[in-house]
């Protein structure tokens, strides 16, 4: 039997940073994914359907398990396509290595998705309840009744400038295998443990303040936890067919001062190695996205542009088609992920080269997090400038692009310019 969504607004105004403390701070979610785009923060709980993808089979709630090769996302669209409720949306996460060529064993959950029973749409006038259940609908609307207060969250700086001896030596390696010509590029990163437990959400309300990304999230699902201002999309397509990738590769910091940061912008945008860099990660975009586009449709829509995101300013292009018949935005998905600006060229060396050099897989960090609708939109950032916690154990993360011109001592820089976009805003979770 199919079911339907109810649903009701609430006039605002309201502060929506306040009202998604409130929500995930109530017990009334269970697990969540809260994902913003566009001034709207949707926030997801209580899962009616969930899907899960290991290295072999994609999972879903009631047993059913389908093997996938390749990729997942068909596998992954056609059981949310089962999902017995109309007009669903689906949110949930992916980590990096769904895509390596040599994934863990089966049964390591690498994808997990879910279909909310309760749903909300945030902005600053109105907050949109769709619910299955009119019960949990009237008690969504009584939380909304209550003032939302916004915590004041209190930050422990971690520190990101650990001995960078392990990474010039990482960079150094692979910029000897590129002039070997055993690959073109690769996203060389490493981890920062935070030490201590962390209060992930009340990060995510510190560091969104300080942060002007293109996708925010937070979550708490499938034993993840995480918070993060993603700097670029993966892939965005609507229910028309358009979908578009957004590469950013290039670097340089923001240092709050106007005239030191004109001056690294000029810098950036003349920099022989970032402009490489950048035109290689979008020479591969075009490939990918040709893939699943009509023939003659896959263009660049915006070449090196600057975008200013938290703590660094980065070279920044979009690349767009028009969906093949046949194609949906889950292909789109499968042709990108993960992008090439948090893998390398070409892809499978890279996926190589960085499991040489990372001793811990990378897990959330550069994979996706995600919202998709029944109606075929999508869209997934890609998971950078985050916090992550899972296991007892809380890190950060961040990795530069390594390119034949590349220098270690300016890669690590460049490491430590992107954590300061989450660093100073970690706060630790109370006792």
């Amino acid at each position: 039997m199919i079911q339907h969504y109810q649903e009701s607004t609430v006039r605002g105004p309201f502060d929506p940073l306040a009202v998604v403390a409130q929500l995930t701070g109530s017990g009334l979610l269970g697990e969540y994914v809260v994902y913003e785009r566009g001034g709207r923060w949707h926030v997801a709980g209580d899962a009616l359907a969930e899907v899960r993808v290991d290295a072999r089979h994609v999972r879903t709630g009631d047993g059913e398990a389908r093997e996938w090769s390749g990729t997942p996302w068909r596998r992954v669209a056609e059981a949310l396509d089962r999902t017995p409720v109309a007009g669903w949306r689906a949110y949930g996460w992916a980590c990096f290595e769904l895509a390596a060529p040599d994934r863990p064993a089966d049964g390591q959950v690498l994808a997990h998705l879910v279909v909310p029973r309760l749903e909300f749409e945030i902005a600053a006038d109105q907050v949109l309840v769709r619910a299955v259940d009119p019960g949990e609908l009237d008690s969504a609307l009584k939380l909304l009744a209550e003032p939302a207060a916004r915590p004041e969250p209190r930050p422990v700086p971690v520190d990101v400038r650990a001995d960078p001896t392990t990474y010039h030596c990482g960079v150094s390696h692979a910029v000897a295998e590129i002039g070997r010509g055993r690959l073109e590029k690769a996203i060389v990163s490493r981890p920062v443990p935070v030490p201590f437990r962390v209060d992930v959400c009340a990060t995510y309300l510190a560091g969104r303040r300080h942060n002007t990304p293109a996708r925010s999230f937070l979550l708490d699902l499938g034993g993840w936890q995480a918070a993060g201002f993603s700097p670029e999309t993966v892939v965005e397509t609507d229910a028309s067919g358009r979908a578009s990738t957004q590469p950013l590769a290039g670097t340089r910091a923001l240092t709050g001062d106007p005239g030191t940061d004109e001056a690294l912008r000029a810098e950036l945008l003349t920099d022989p190695k970032e402009v490489y860099e950048h035109a290689a990660s979008v020479r591969l975009a075009v490939e990918e996205l040709t893939s699943v586009g009509r023939p003659g449709t896959t263009h660049v829509t915006e070449f090196m542009a600057v975008r200013r995101r938290g703590s660094v300013q980065h070279l920044a292009s979009r690349v767009a088609t028009t969906l093949a018949e046949g194609s949906t935005g889950w292909d789109a998905l499968g042709a990108v992920f993960p992008p090439v600006t948090a893998s390398g060229i070409p892809k499978a060396a890279a996926y190589r080269l960085i499991a040489e050099l990372e001793d811990q897989p990378r897990g959330l960090y550069a994979g996706t997090v995600l919202m998709a609708d029944a109606d075929g939109s999508l869209d997934a950032a890609l998971v950078l400038r985050a916090v992550y916690q899972r296991d007892g154990r809380a890190w950060l993360r961040a990795g530069a692009g390594v390119v034949a011109g590349s220098r270690p001592s300016r890669e690590y820089e460049e490491t430590c310019e992107k954590l300061a976009a989450v660093a100073p805003y970690v706060v630790p979770a109370a006792h």
